[in-house]
């Protein structure tokens, strides 16, 4: 498990250099992770090394939002002008990413379907 944990916070430790060294418009772990998915796919054998340890992250990933949590609540005041286009950028923000996931995921099953099913049902 800690050599799994240790790639995973190498690849993150790869996409924030990359990302400051380049300027990348894109945070560090983001980076990092299309790097780790790009080496998952050249190395598939490495997927059984890593699904354990991130399996086990994935459990505890609300532990992970309390540092986030802890900096919102320290911000705070620095928003206090700013609740409404917060607020609203947030609403507006959510509900664009749900319509994109609900139209990508429904692209997605009509594909899977095939061209000859084009009322749904299955045959």
């Amino acid at each position: 498990m800690l050599a799994a944990l240790a790639t995973l916070l190498v690849f993150q430790c790869l996409g924030e250099g990359l990302s400051y060294l380049f300027h990348i418009p894109a945070p560090g772990p983001v980076v990092g992770m299309l790097l780790l998915l790009a080496y998952l796919g050249l190395r598939p054998a490495s997927v059984a090394a890593l699904e354990a340890t991130a399996l086990e992250l994935l459990r505890h990933l609300s532990l992970l939002f309390v540092p986030a949590g802890v900096g919102i609540m320290v911000s705070a005041s620095a928003l206090r002008g700013d609740v409404v286009p917060v607020v609203l950028s947030v609403a507006i923000s959510t509900t664009l990413a749900i319509t994109v996931t609900a139209l990508v995921m429904r692209a997605m099953l009509r594909r899977q379907r095939g061209p000859s099913d084009k009322t749904g049902e299955r045959a």
